[in-house]
């Protein structure tokens, strides 16, 4: 163990990002390269890992987030990327860069927060975390009130378009919280990874609106994954221009900021996402959802 150095905050050094990038790609199928190759990895992003030479083998990143809940401000770590390379595991380097990390911040924040998938649900109690019940929000498209009386034309999103990209930014700089029950703030760096890597098939722009949505549509249901905006929004005029003529159920990735009556909720049983939250706050009750675009 001795031999393995602990480094932080590298964005700089090329060696080091490179290889973070190989082993987020190996254990998650995740490349980061567009998305730092492109200016995105900010200072609100910070690596903590173990590297053996230039190698980096085990890691934990530290997500600084300001989140909104139920209209009040949280300082919060959210903890992302938490892997180890197969070849080192069985040696604790990932909780010693837990204990690390809840160390260094714990005082200065209000909650460390973090997402698991359903093979380390037993990992991360061990340090304090206790698991939260997300829940889902939908919505029949029969409920919607008819407001667009034509339906504005939707402009795919190229990230590889310099205007285009310029828009993306823009937008993730000076977005206006989509709600005021749960939501993050200076989100920008986050969102544009979901631009750039995750949802990039799946990013329009609506110009009456002024607004970009990310969304798809399958079948009988519509997807609503985020809607970035400067202003408020109208959220029933923008689904509206989202829906087709078959559109049945529409779900939404966010907590739907609307006084909509018939927005359906309940709390999600089955998920490979599951939220662990260190103190537990007292807000956290009832019906709420961590915008899909701010997991880290």
């Amino acid at each position: 163990m001795s031999e393995y150095q602990l480094i932080s905050d590298y964005k700089q050094i090329e060696k080091y990002k490179e290889s973070f990038k190989e082993l987020a790609k190996q254990i998650f199928e995740i490349d980061f390269k567009e998305w730092y190759d492109k200016g995105c990895w900010n200072d609100n992003y910070i690596c903590y890992s173990y590297v053996d030479g230039d190698q980096v083998i085990a890691n934990v990143s530290v997500n600084k987030m300001v989140v909104i809940l139920n209209g009040k401000e949280y300082k919060a770590i959210q903890l992302g990327t938490v892997m180890t390379h197969p070849d080192y595991r069985h040696q604790g380097l990932a909780a010693k860069l837990m204990n690390h990390t809840i160390e260094k911040y714990e005082q200065d924040y209000d909650f460390i927060y973090l997402f698991a998938n359903n093979t380390v649900l037993d990992f991360y109690p061990k340090f304090g975390f206790e698991q939260v019940k997300e829940s889902s929000f939908s919505l029949k498209a029969s409920d919607l009130k008819k407001k667009v009386a034509k339906k504005s034309a939707l402009r795919k999103l190229d990230v590889n378009n310099k205007a285009d990209f310029k828009l993306m930014k823009e937008f993730a700089a000076e977005r206006f919280p989509i709600s005021s029950k749960l939501n993050v703030k200076d989100n920008e760096s986050l969102l544009m990874f979901y631009f750039i890597a995750v949802f990039h098939d799946a990013v329009y722009y609506i110009e009456e609106e002024d607004v970009i949505v990310l969304f798809e549509r399958e079948e009988e249901q519509l997807h609503v994954f985020d809607i970035v905006s400067k202003k408020a929004i109208d959220l029933e005029t923008v689904v509206n221009h989202l829906i087709s003529d078959t559109t049945e159920m529409i779900h939404f990735y966010f907590v739907p900021d609307t006084d909509l009556e018939n927005i359906q909720s309940a709390f999600i049983i089955e998920t490979d996402d599951t939220l662990f939250v260190r103190p537990l706050l007292k807000d956290f009750t009832g019906n709420f959802l961590f915008p899909l675009t701010s997991h880290a």
